[in-house]
C-alpha cells in the first residue's frame, strides 16, 4: 500500500469539492502569514528541547507555551514526556499546519494545540511555563508583556539568547549553545 504525504493529504482536505472548484477562482495553497514574522525558522536540536524542559522542571500539571513554535517539536515533546497540556504559537501557517501533522502523528491533538498567532498579542496568562527561541531584542520587546500577563513562579525558558538586563536564575550549555531560565517574581 502506497502512503500519501501528510501535507498532500491536508491540502485536499482543505480544498473545495470539485464542482465548486470550476466556478470559484483559485484558492491559495497556503495563507498569508499574519505578518511577516520577525525570525526565520531554525529548529531547535531535540537534545537542546530535553534540556529546555529539563531545566524548567517541567512536570504534571504544567501547561507549556512556546512561543514562535516552528514545527511543535517543543509543546509535542513536552506533552509526550510529561502528559502535560501544550500551546504553541507561530505566526507562519505553514509552520503551524506542519506542527498539527507533527501533533497528530504523535497522537497527542487532544492535549497539544496550535495557534496561528502572533507572539506579541496571543493571550499567554495560563502558562506555567513558555519556551523561546528568539532573538535577544525579540526577547526584550516579549519582556514586559511575560512579566505582565505571567503569574509568579512561571518558568521561561529561552534556547540561546537572554534578555538585556535580566540575570537569568540558572543557564546550562547543551551541543554548544546556551539555554537560560527565569521565574516571573512575586508583585
Amino acid at each position: 500500500m502506497k502512503y500519501l504525504p501528510a501535507a498532500f493529504l491536508l491540502a485536499l482536505c482543505a480544498a473545495p469539492p470539485l464542482a465548486a472548484q470550476s466556478t470559484a477562482a483559485p484558492r491559495p495553497t497556503t495563507p498569508k502569514p499574519l505578518r511577516e514574522p520577525d525570525v526565520i525558522y531554525v529548529p531547535t536540536p531535540f537534545a537542546v528541547v530535553d534540556a529546555m524542559l529539563d531545566l524548567a522542571q517541567v512536570k504534571a500539571g504544567d501547561v507549556l507555551y512556546d512561543l514562535g513554535s516552528g514545527d511543535g517539536r517543543i509543546p509535542v515533546t513536552a506533552s509526550a514526556r510529561f502528559g502535560i497540556r501544550a500551546v504553541g504559537v507561530d505566526i507562519n501557517p505553514t509552520r503551524i499546519a506542519e506542527a498539527r501533522v507533527n501533533a497528530a502523528e504523535a497522537k497527542l491533538t487532544g492535549r497539544v494545540t496550535f495557534r496561528n498567532e502572533d507572539l506579541f498579542e496571543t493571550d499567554i496568562r495560563e502558562a506555567t511555563v513558555v519556551t523561546l527561541y528568539l532573538l535577544p531584542e525579540l526577547n526584550d520587546k516579549l519582556r514586559p508583556r511575560l512579566m505582565k500577563m505571567l503569574k509568579p513562579g512561571t518558568r521561561i525558558v529561552s534556547h540561546a539568547f537572554g534578555m538585556t538586563d535580566w540575570v537569568p536564575e540558572a543557564t546550562r550549555e547543551v551541543e554548544g549553545t546556551t539555554i537560560y531560565l527565569w521565574r516571573i517574581p512575586a508583585r
